[in-house]
């Protein structure tokens, strides 16, 4: 079952992965090409020429990254659904692969990047990369960590008070968890003189649609896959158990 899973999960993120390069293409890279001629006309130009050219960096080289980044997320992702499916209610595979879709789309790319949006070249020092790179890794991993707090919290408190009230108490749990942690760290501000807001703001709202892409692909074409080979599954488990056992041959005979 896991292996099926693991399997459709990675086929969905193919084919994330061949859209969020679709919507990287015709959304992000006009920004990217935008901030690149700020940055070229604030600094002196390089005498060495780039490994990479930038026609390659957005085609091929922007599919490459995103189909692997996909897949790999696409594996993860299924073994995640396997773990909480049957677990944490009793919806069907589509409503539980909609949901953790929605819930992984928060918990991973709506929070960190709320503390810590993406920049586009020439926004942010060259000094701080590590820093900048640090600070948003340990947003995300308490974003994450306070998930699975407000899930426990959630699933305890549903057995008290009831569904609906237990799931606001574990939505209610994760929101303030984050906003604490969020005011605990650092913030980071480096925007350089003369940059236009527009080209960030854009660019910024294409890395966060490029995200949901991922997810909003991985919560529906991994729940329709994922529940067609369930029902295929459990059908063929039925049918093997009918067939061993004694009452089964009577019945048929």
């Amino acid at each position: 079952m896991v292996r099926g899973l693991l399997i459709r999960g990675m086929l969905a993120g193919l084919v994330a992965g061949v859209l969020m390069w679709a919507f990287g293409l015709a959304i992000g890279e006009p920004q990217i090409r935008s901030a690149i001629a700020f940055e070229e006309s604030v600094s002196p130009p390089s005498d060495e020429a780039p490994l990479v050219s930038r026609s390659m960096q957005e085609t091929l080289g922007l599919l490459t990254g995103t189909i692997v980044y996909a897949v790999a997320i696409g594996g993860i992702f299924a073994l995640v659904f396997a773990g909480v499916y049957g677990r944490i209610g009793r919806a069907r595979p589509r409503v539980t692969a909609a949901t953790l879709g929605l819930a992984a789309f928060v918990v991973i790319a709506f929070v960190p990047f709320l503390k810590y949006p993406s920049n586009p070249p020439a926004v942010g020092l060259d000094e701080t990369i590590a820093f900048r790179t640090r600070v948003y890794f340990v947003m995300l991993l308490l974003s994450v960590v306070a998930a699975i707090a407000a899930v426990r919290l959630g699933r305890d408190a549903v057995k008290r008070l009831g569904a609906w009230n237990g799931a606001l108490v574990g939505v209610g749990g994760y929101l303030a968890l984050v906003v604490i942690a969020s005011l605990l760290m650092p913030a980071v501000k480096e925007m350089p003189e003369g940059f236009s807001p527009d080209v960030l703001w854009h660019f910024r709202l294409a890395t966060l649609g490029t995200h949901a892409v991922l997810y909003a692909t991985l919560g529906l074409a991994f729940g329709a896959l994922a529940e067609r080979w369930i029902t295929q599954a459990q059908g063929g488990a039925a049918g093997r158990y009918r067939t061993s056992s004694p009452s089964a041959g009577a019945l048929r005979s």
